[in-house]
């Protein structure tokens, strides 16, 4: 017999609003304290010296944080000119100077450069494993880290801001793998001039966005469970670009066995029609829980995923009829 999890059988998504000076491990665990979750993991690392949108996934949610990895982001800084820093951000030991401060039409005459599917070298300190390393503590230790350029894409950046001739605030929309410092770092050799990260806030990870997001104060202050389940966002929240697919009973069951069920001609149709390009998964949902993942391959729902939680009594947005062919 296997030993049992410690602490209750919470799932779903906290959309948490990570505080300043706070690693998203420790974010992790004073979630998961709140909630005496079993099991809790997070859908992309937040920067301690950033704040903004860390999706924590409590439970069974945990088995969707893969689709959650590729979602596009947003993100507020400022850059602070006159002073490069070795981490580029405002912690770290400075490495240039310069009086040079580039104007809010300069920032923006240069920012087409960086929009679109464009090579960027990640900073140093950042936490790329190099040789089972991580690379921030190679360069803490005082070695060489040579990062390769990877691809990534940055979907629209703009001027927000000018606070003052020695700061200027950006927002950007990017795909996944996209490192501001380094983007900072980008712009401020374009323009010529030194410049560092002097503040960082997400504001969107996938649907998870700042009107919805509660912070770890608020969590920890509810207390108890009822008032706690308030914050508690559904475990398919993460998939809101997924298909949804209703399932009888019989269906469910035979899906969370891992065995595979048959589609009628109607119903394949219809999940292809809301299929992203290259894409094959689906989700089962029955009385308005998740049931399982799955694949659609040859008419089939192939389960990869399988869901065990209780079911909620409402039923999914998408409900294909399972009746005509």
């Amino acid at each position: 017999m296997g030993r049992r999890r410690k602490g209750e059988a919470v799932s779903g998504w906290i959309n948490l609003d990570k505080p300043y000076d706070l690693g998203s491990t420790h974010a992790v665990s004073r979630v998961r304290r709140a909630f005496n979750a079993q099991k809790a993991g997070h859908a992309g690392t937040l920067d301690p010296l950033a704040t903004g949108i860390l999706p924590i996934a409590l439970g069974e949610a945990t088995k969707t944080v893969p689709f959650l990895m590729d979602a596009d982001k947003a993100y507020r800084f400022t850059i602070a000119w006159g002073r490069t820093t070795d981490t580029y951000d405002r912690e770290g030991a400075t490495i240039a100077e310069s009086e040079l401060r580039p104007t809010p039409e300069e920032v923006e005459a240069v920012l087409p450069r960086f929009v679109g599917e464009i090579s960027q070298v990640p900073p140093a300190y950042s936490a790329i494993k190099v040789d089972g390393e991580r690379a921030y503590d190679l360069a803490r230790a005082g070695e060489t880290v040579v990062l390769a350029a990877r691809m990534v894409v940055i979907h629209s950046a703009r001027v927000a801001a000018t606070p003052d001739p020695d700061h200027v605030t950006l927002e950007i929309e990017c795909g996944k793998g996209t490192y501001v410092r380094a983007l900072v770092r980008d712009i401020a050799v374009a323009l010529g001039a030194c410049g560092h990260v002097s503040d960082l806030r997400r504001t969107r990870v996938g649907v998870f966005t700042e009107n919805s997001a509660v912070t770890l104060e608020s969590l920890e202050d509810l207390g108890h469970k009822p008032r706690q389940s308030e914050a508690l966002l559904p475990v398919e929240t993460a998939l809101d670009d997924i298909p949804a697919l209703a399932v009888t009973d019989e269906e469910a069951s035979r899906l969370k066995q891992g065995r595979s069920i048959v589609l009628v001609p109607r119903q394949v149709e219809a999940v292809k029609a809301r299929l992203k390009p290259g894409s094959r998964t689906v989700s089962a949902m029955a009385g308005g829980s998740m049931v399982a993942l799955c694949e659609m391959r040859a008419g089939r729902l192939e389960p990869s995923r399988v869901f065990h939680l209780e079911k909620s009594g409402d039923q999914p947005d998408v409900d294909y009829d399972r009746t005509q062919g």
